[in-house]
Order: structure tokens, then C-alpha cells, then sequence
């Protein structure tokens, strides 16, 4: 009977902590917002490729719309960062949220002409992935000041399972809707959800800046660029994810994937979505495991390399439906226990005043990086067939994470715990010295005024 409670306790560790929903109510308040809004935008996310590849035909063209969402966030993305360490994070996640609604109220118009343009399509997603780059790095560097830091990975886990159960009821109702309605029905569905991510921002409290803020400029830019040189585990993560995703991601082939290889027609399209949008999900409620992880670097390689193994898997599976939706749940589980774990390193290692410009980079990482997979994946299926680029692409991608285990093995070698304590040492010598500083340009200017 004295050994009863283990079970309990081991599930305890594995599925995530709630804790900050309850005792964090900012946390509590943006998490259920952008809980309802983030459904919204996975809908979009389903129907705007469908919609360029049906008014086209072109396979060319969804490279070309992913190319256009990459441009404004390696424009705006590293600048964003910059701006949401200078100045109130509340502000600007509001304003960020108000920009991403109206664009996609122009994707609502377009879409009711009779012949929507390709250029004003394409020109809606580019303003909406400008936002998107911004609002990205502003919500990450606010987390660590809506939860105290015992309970960042937990608030981190739980934004995942947001983003990934919204990836799976987004597409899948975003499929079942365009089966049924139209194109421009999806996309309202997007506006209105915004309305929640509008109003959690504007009833929580201010988040202002960091005492040591420093204005936006290039050299606040270049600043975080250093940072993230220097801190070799925090580069690491941002160099394995853009292996996995340039080469791995297939998703903007889940168009002609299923309208010409499987042949089930829209609703495929959605249910793809949805498959890997379900396993990340399963992963996301069972990640609680990672906040326990003492080789959190070593971790992320494992799981990179289950994520490139399943997205072989889907190429290979292209004679059964069931199956490739199979090996899409247990390749995005495996990027979701990544993406936890990359950025529980990335938070805890990197202090508030850099906060926003190394999640900015980050955000670059994360979203610039699967645009530039759906550009290569679209090329390679244009010049090798859809199947030979996944399956190539899934190879190319394990084999990255074999020479970063070569090239970099202190990543594999990251004990948390030090590193932790390590930073947290730096940043109290950083912030002795600026005190130092203030205190001797106080007393120099005291002198000066004497002497006048």
C-alpha cells in the first residue's frame, strides 16, 4: 500500500501542469484568448494555400505564397523584437492583434469578387505575416512576467497545447466549412475570433519595459544578434529547428497531396492539418515530462529525429491515407516536445532586457523557417513529384541533426540546472555593473556641477 501514490505521481509529471491557469490570472486571461483566436487563423492557414493552388493550378505558386509571408518576417521580425523590449508589451500585442484582424478582413472582401486577384491575395497575407512577426516575439519576451519562473515551462507547454488544439479543430472544421460554404465564410470565421485575442489584451495589466530598456535601433538589434551567437545552447535551438523545418515540413504540399495523389478532395486537405494538429496536440498535454528534462539539448535531438523519421514515414505512405495521417501525429508530436524544450532554453537562458529581441529571433526561426520549407518542398515537388520531395526532404533533415550533434556537442551536453544558475549569475553582474555605472556618472555629474 506505501507504493500506491507512485503511479499517480509519475502521471502527474508527465502531463502538464495546469498551475498557471489557476494562480496567474494575465497568463490565464491571454491564454483563453488567444485560445479562441488562434482557431481562427488555423482555418486561414488550411484555406489560403487552397485557394491559390485552386485558382491557379500552379504548384509554383504556393512556393511563391510562402515566399511572400517569408519577406515581412525577415523584415519586421528581428525590428519587432527590438520594439517589444522598448516599450509596453500590452500596447503593442494590441496592436498587433487589431493589424492581423484587418487583414484578414481584406482577405474576406477579396475572396466575395467573382475572380479574386492572385496579387491582392497575396498582398493580404504579406501585411498579415508582418503582424504576425511582430505579435510573435512581443506575446514570447511578455511570458516571463505573467509567470514567475518556476512555472515557465508550464505557461510554455500550455500555450503549445493551445496552438496545437487549435490546429486540430481549426483545420478540420476550416476543411468540413469549405466542403460546404466558401472560401470567404473560412476567412470570416478568422475575423470573428479576433474579437476574444482583443479583449484579453485589453483586461490585462501593463507589461512595461525592462528598467535597462535601450530605444529600437539597429544596434539594439545587432545586440540580440550577439547574444544569441554567444550563448551557444540558445544558437543551437534556433539551428536545429531550421534544418527540421526548411527540409522536413510538407505542408504546403497537403494541397495537391490530396487533391492528386490521395484524391479526397478538400475535406483531405483539412484532415491532413488536423492528423498532425492531433498528435501535436496528444504531445502538448503530455509534455510535462520536459520540465523535468535535465539534457534538455539532447532531448531536442532525439525528438527532431522521430520528427524527420515520421515525415519519411508520410512520404512513403502515399498507398494508404490512414497511414500517412499516422505518421503526420507522430511527426508533429515529436516537433511539439522539440519546440517545448527549445523554448524553455531560449526563455530561461536569455534575461528580460533581451527578452524580446532574442524571441524575435526566435519567431524568425520558427515561422521564417517553415516558409522557407514550403518554398523548397514546392520546387522540389515541381522537379521530382510531390512524394520524392517529402520523403528527400524528411531524409535531409535527420541527416542535420546527425552533423549538429558533431558540430556542436555542448548542445547534447546542456545540463539545465547549471546553466540556469550560470545565467542568472550573469545577469547579476550585468545589472551590478549598470548600477555601478549609473552611480559613477551620477557622482561625475555631482563633481561637475560643483566646480560650475
Amino acid at each position: 500500500m506505501t507504493h500506491a501514490p507512485a503511479p499517480r505521481r509519475r502521471l502527474g509529471s508527465l502531463v502538464v501542469d495546469p498551475t498557471p491557469l489557476r494562480l496567474d490570472r494575465d497568463f490565464r486571461l491571454l491564454w483563453t484568448g488567444q485560445a479562441i483566436t488562434t482557431v481562427g487563423r488555423m482555418v486561414t492557414s488550411v484555406v489560403l494555400p487552397y485557394q491559390v493552388y485552386v485558382l491557379t493550378g500552379d504548384l509554383l505558386m504556393l512556393g511563391a505564397l510562402s515566399l511572400v509571408q517569408l519577406v515581412p518576417i525577415l523584415a519586421f521580425a528581428l525590428g519587432g523584437g527590438a520594439i517589444a523590449d522598448a516599450v509596453d508589451r500590452r500596447r503593442l500585442l494590441l496592436v498587433t492583434q487589431l493589424g492581423l484582424a484587418a487583414s484578414s478582413v481584406a482577405l474576406v472582401l477579396l475572396a466575395t469578387l467573382p475572380a479574386p486577384p492572385i496579387l491582392g491575395i497575396f498582398a493580404a497575407a504579406f501585411v498579415q505575416a508582418g503582424f504576425g512577426a511582430v505579435d510573435q516575439p512581443a506575446r514570447a519576451s511578455a511570458l516571463p512576467r505573467l509567470v514567475p519562473a518556476e512555472r515557465l515551462p508550464a505557461a510554455i507547454a500550455l500555450n503549445q497545447i493551445v496552438f496545437n488544439g487549435a490546429a486540430v479543430i481549426g483545420p478540420a472544421f476550416g476543411g468540413i466549412l469549405l466542403s460546404l460554404t466558401s472560401v470567404a465564410a473560412c476567412y470570416l470565421v478568422d475575423v470573428i475570433t479576433f474579437g476574444a485575442a482583443i479583449t484579453a489584451v485589453l483586461m490585462i495589466q501593463p507589461i512595461p519595459p525592462h528598467p535597462s530598456a535601450v530605444r529600437p535601433s539597429l544596434r539594439a538589434v545587432a545586440d540580440g544578434l550577439r547574444f544569441a551567437r554567444r550563448r551557444r545552447p540558445v544558437l543551437a535551438t534556433f539551428i536545429v529547428d531550421i534544418n527540421a523545418m526548411v527540409f522536413g515540413s510538407p505542408r504546403s504540399l497537403f494541397a495537391p497531396l490530396a487533391l492528386d495523389v490521395f484524391h479526397v478532395g478538400a475535406a483531405g486537405v483539412g484532415l491532413m492539418s488536423a492528423a498532425a494538429g492531433l498528435g501535436a496536440f496528444v504531445a502538448s498535454v503530455l509534455s510535462g515530462w520536459t520540465a523535468h528534462v535535465r539534457r534538455p539539448g539532447l532531448a531536442v535531438l532525439v525528438a527532431v529525429g522521430f520528427w524527420s523519421i515520421g515525415i519519411v514515414g508520410f512520404g512513403l505512405a502515399t498507398f494508404s491515407f490512414p497511414l500517412a495521417l499516422l505518421c503526420l501525429a507522430v511527426a508533429a508530436g515529436a516537433d511539439v516536445f522539440s519546440a517545448v524544450l527549445r523554448s524553455s532554453i531560449v526563455q530561461l537562458l536569455t534575461p528580460d532586457a533581451l527578452r524580446g529581441r532574442v524571441s524575435s529571433i526566435h519567431t524568425l526561426v520558427v515561422t521564417g523557417g517553415p516558409r522557407i520549407g514550403d518554398a523548397e518542398a514546392s520546387a522540389a515537388a515541381a522537379l521530382l513529384g510531390t512524394q520524392l520531395s517529402v520523403v528527400t526532404g524528411g531524409l535531409l533533415s535527420l541527416v542535420g541533426v546527425v552533423l549538429l550533434r558533431f558540430a556542436m556537442p555542448e548542445f547534447a551536453r546542456l545540463d539545465m540546472a547549471e546553466a540556469t544558475t550560470a545565467a542568472a549569475h550573469e545577469e547579476a553582474d550585468d545589472a551590478a555593473r549598470d548600477a555601478r555605472a549609473a552611480a559613477a556618472a551620477t557622482e561625475a555629474l555631482a563633481e561637475l556641477e560643483e566646480v560650475e
